[in-house]
């Protein structure tokens, strides 16, 4: 059996693997990250002014009370899949660049 030792034969069997870019991981991460951000920014006007009240469990309760009250997590998903598609699409966020 000849065998050949051609840099065209050895070389055609050998690519390289495409550089590992984990966009779908980072996106999952971005969706986590803007659910809690804009749950957050829901009831965070009914939290300053909880403020006003002494420290104690009183003031626990009624946080606790208009985080309740105040969020709503088919708002917050909407929105985190909105502004992590938009921020994919412009490539804005980092880790979803395409190139």
């Amino acid at each position: 059996m000849p065998t050949s030792n051609s840099p065209q034969e050895g070389h055609s069997g050998k690519r390289r693997p495409p550089p590992f870019r984990p966009r779908f991981t980072i996106g999952i991460f971005y969706l986590a990250l803007f659910f809690f951000l804009f749950s957050f920014l829901q009831i965070l006007p009914d939290l300053i002014v909880l403020l006003e009240l002494a420290p104690g469990p009183e003031q626990q309760n009624a946080a606790t009370e208009a985080a309740r009250r105040g969020s709503n997590p088919l708002a917050s998903a909407l929105l985190a899949l909105l502004a992590t598609s938009v921020g994919s699409y412009y490539q804005v966020l980092p880790g979803m660049k395409v190139g």
